[in-house]
Order: C-alpha cells, then structure tokens, then sequence
C-alpha cells in the first residue's frame, strides 16, 4: 500500500516537473532545475547484485523456450545467463521458477497524450498515466510516435530516464510534421482545427528541412509525417463512394524525400503514416524508415516488392498497428453502410490490414510490435496492447513470432541501435525483463497478463508465486 501510495505522489510530482519543463524549454538540462540529488526508487544502484532463478525462458532470437535458467544482475545490467551459472553470496534472489520469463516488451507505436487535456498541466498527468500503465503491462521500451503539446513528450522521456517518475524507456517523434490538422472540422465553427498541426507550415521541402532541424535541436529520436489525406470534409472520412479509400497524397513525393534526407543528415529516423495511394508509395519509395498503416499495400505488388526488398536488406521496415483498429472496425462499417457501400466489395480498414499483414507474413517480412495505444481512457487505451498477440496469430503468425515481434524483431527498428541493449535477455543488455505464470507459446493470451515486471534491474511488478523449493544457493 506504502508502495502504491509513494507512486501516486512520484507521478503528480513528475506530471508537475515535466509542466515546468515544457513550460520552460523543451531542451531545458535537468541539472538547471535544481533538483535535490536523491536516490530514485525507478534507478537501480550500481552497486546491487539480484539473481533471477527461472523456470522457462523466452529466447528472443532463436524463438524457442529455455527452462531452468539463472539470470544475474549488476545495477542496472545483466552480467549473465545459463542454467549454471552461480548466484554470489548476498545476492538478492527473485523465484521465477513457476513463471514463464521473457525481454522487456517493446511498442514501437504509441501516443502518450495524443493532444488530450485543455492545460500542460492536464496533458502532463495523462502523460504520466500512459507511462505507468505501459510499464505495469510489460512494456518496458516504448516509441511515442506524435503526442502534440509541443514537446512534451521530451520532458517526459528526460523525467523518466532521471528516476523522476515511473515509466518506459522511451524514443520520441515529438509533434508531427502534419499539415492536415488533427481531425476533420465537423461543425460550422472551425476551432481548434483551423490551422496546421502546431501551428507549423510544412508546406515546400525547405519548410520541412527546417523543421526537422528543429526536431533536432528540441531532442526527439524521430521525425513523424502524415502522407495520406485521410478525412476529407463531413462525409468521405476514409472511403469514397466507390469503396476505394480515400488516398489524396499529402505531401508532395518531394517533400517526403527532403524530411528523409534531413532527418537521416541529423541522426533522427522517420515515421510515417499513411493509408494508401500515392501518400503510401512515396514513404517507401524515399526510404522512410517505419512506414505505418500500408492498409492498401496487399493491393500494390510492385510496390510490395518494394517492401520485400528494403526488407531484406535492412533499408527499411513498416508497422501494422493493429490494436488502434481492433476498435474502429465497427465504425467503419457504419460509414461503409451510410455511403451505401455494403454489397458493393466495400472493405473497413480492419479487412484491408489482414490481408496487407498475410502477405506481408508470407514473404518473411519483418513485422515490429506497433499498437497505436491514446493516452486517457478512451476506446484503446495504454495498458492494453497485450491483445495484439492473439490478433497476429490468428491471422497466421506463429506464436514465437508474435512474441518477437515485441522483442527483437521492434529492437531492430530503433533509433541509435538499441537492439544492442533491449530485445532479448543476454549479457550486457538492460535488465528489462517481464514474466507471465503461463507458457505463451501454448496460450499467447498470457501475454495480456504480465505479472511481473523488472526495467534496468528495478522491480516494478511481481504477482508470481514463489516456488516451494529453496531459493538460495544452486
């Protein structure tokens, strides 16, 4: 309960800290806050050694289970791993032995706040709340792929990482560069949406060249663009009345090559969003390097060619963020019937996603862990991305697979080369580790019930029982 409460406070003391940072300057150091220096209950010390004994171990790059293993930890890192390895004496041990144990999870898609709350104040807490909720379900690494607000994103990430409040490690595309606004107006009074997203006019290759420049200088990881003019006043929302789904490009394929091109001359990756059509070709085409949605790709085989090739030579990937339409599908089908498409070959996005991520399964493309998670508590929520496991494998992907796909498999899309620290549980790497009390790969829906949780050697979570037999010593 102490516990509990403690985090309760951290979190509104956090939410408060990143609105003094957001409120301030983005870039703002810690140090220049003045901050007390204490010890962090979400910082390992460098000086502890813990012992995880468990009784099945998810092997994240061979995608088989291991049994038996021991997992020792220096402050915040894994020293070792293997089923004879000798725990030291003092060592604090964790009994996993009832418990299958696995990497830290990793969402390579989320949206902390996605413009939610009237205040910084407002959007600082449900920042913080999406934080917590990713942690307690295991995700220990997450990408927030434009939340808006400026860049509060950045302070969030920077709190975080300074033990301030508790949350995932955290990669940030900051504001979108999106000319398209944040919703379609639908009323007579224009409000909030009038104008760019963020007031930002990224409207030439040279807007957008400075613009990215200013990701940079504001300390985001990624560069996030919307392609796809999905909304298209009161009634084409996503789907024309012939069925097809509305794809005006909104970005030039100049402009999409000059935010490639800046971005990777700054070190930053580029997201993008897009549907269909022309917005969808040029991502792939410029070499974007996670393109997101591709809901019409299964209908472009010389542009899934494409795909395959980048692919295969580590150019680029994309994400199919499932879990963002799970609940969406049963308002396409509204507007699908309120344009009278029904009988007419009319598809919600939900049935273009499956066929796009069949064959896209098919030709041994990689498939990273994307969900699509909005901040509050709205339709799909933070906390909830674990359902997306199930999904994958029932349209086909072998359980292992799904597994990996938020271990190594979304590592290896990272910015800065994370996959040589999360992703999978060897020496060397963080110690982000997650369990659950079953077996996954006989029930991939224990993957929606994380019961333990540990980032960089600090426990988090842990609902698993103990094993009867002794816990010290080999």
């Amino acid at each position: 309960m102490y516990r509990f409460l403690y985090s309760c406070v951290r979190l509104l003391v956090g939410a408060v800290v990143i609105v003094v940072v957001v409120a301030t300057s983005g870039t703002v150091a810690w140090a220049q806050l003045n901050l007390p220096p204490q010890p962090s209950p979400y910082l390992a010390p460098a000086s502890q050694i813990v012992a995880i004994r468990a009784g099945r171990m998810f092997d994240s790059k061979t995608g088989t289970m291991l049994t038996n293993q021991v997992i020792l930890i220096g402050g915040e890192r894994i020293t070792d791993v293997g089923p004879a390895v000798q725990i030291p004496a003092g060592a604090r041990v964790i009994d996993l032995r009832n418990a299958t144990v696995m990497p830290g999870l990793i969402d390579g898609h989320v949206h902390n706040a996605q413009g939610l709350g009237n205040s910084p104040t407002s959007q600082a807490l449900i920042m913080a709340q999406s934080a917590w909720r990713d942690i307690n379900a295991g995700f220990t690494t997450t990408v927030d792929m434009d939340s808006r607000g400026g860049f509060s994103t950045v302070a969030l990430r920077r709190a975080i990482a300074a033990g301030i409040i508790p949350g995932p490690r955290m990669q940030v595309a900051g504001q979108s560069l999106n000319q398209r606004a944040t919703s379609p107006v639908t009323s007579f009074e224009a409000g909030l949406y009038s104008g760019f997203t963020e007031n930002k006019d990224v409207n030439s290759p040279w807007l957008l060249r400075g613009r990215v420049r200013e990701q940079k200088l504001n300390g985001t990881d990624w560069v996030k663009i919307y392609t796809t003019q999905d909304f298209v006043g009161d009634e084409l929302h996503e789907f024309q009345p012939d069925g097809k789904m509305v794809d005006f490009p909104s970005l030039t394929d100049e402009e999409v090559q000059a935010v490639v091109d800046e971005a990777h001359r700054m070190g930053l990756k580029v997201a993008c969003h897009t549907y269909a059509g022309r917005g969808m070709r040029s991502c792939i085409n410029a070499g974007v390097d996670l393109t997101m949605h591709v809901l019409e790709l299964y209908m472009d085989e010389a542009l899934l060619q494409t795909v395959i090739a980048n692919a295969k030579s580590g150019k680029a990937g994309v994400m199919l963020t499932l879990d963002d339409l799970i609940y969406q599908e049963q308002g396409d089908k509204q507007i699908i019937e309120h344009l009278g498409l029904t009988g007419k070959g009319g598809e919600t996005r939900w049935q273009k996603m499956e066929k796009t991520f069949k064959k896209l399964l098919a030709a041994g493309v990689p498939l990273p862990f994307g969900s699509g998670a909005i901040g509050g508590n709205g339709q799909f929520p933070h906390g909830r991305q674990g359902d997306q496991f199930a999904m994958m494998t029932k349209w086909g992907m072998p359980p292992a697979q799904a597994m990996q796909s938020a271990m190594m498999t979304a590592a290896n899309v990272l910015n800065y080369g994370w996959s040589d620290r999360v992703g999978s549980i060897e020496a060397g790497k963080y110690a982000d580790i997650v369990a659950v009390a079953g077996d996954p790969l006989t029930d991939i829906t224990e993957m929606e019930r994380v019961r333990f949780v540990m980032k960089g050697g600090v426990t988090f979570r842990n609902d698993i029982p103990a094993s009867q037999a002794p816990t010290t010593g080999r």
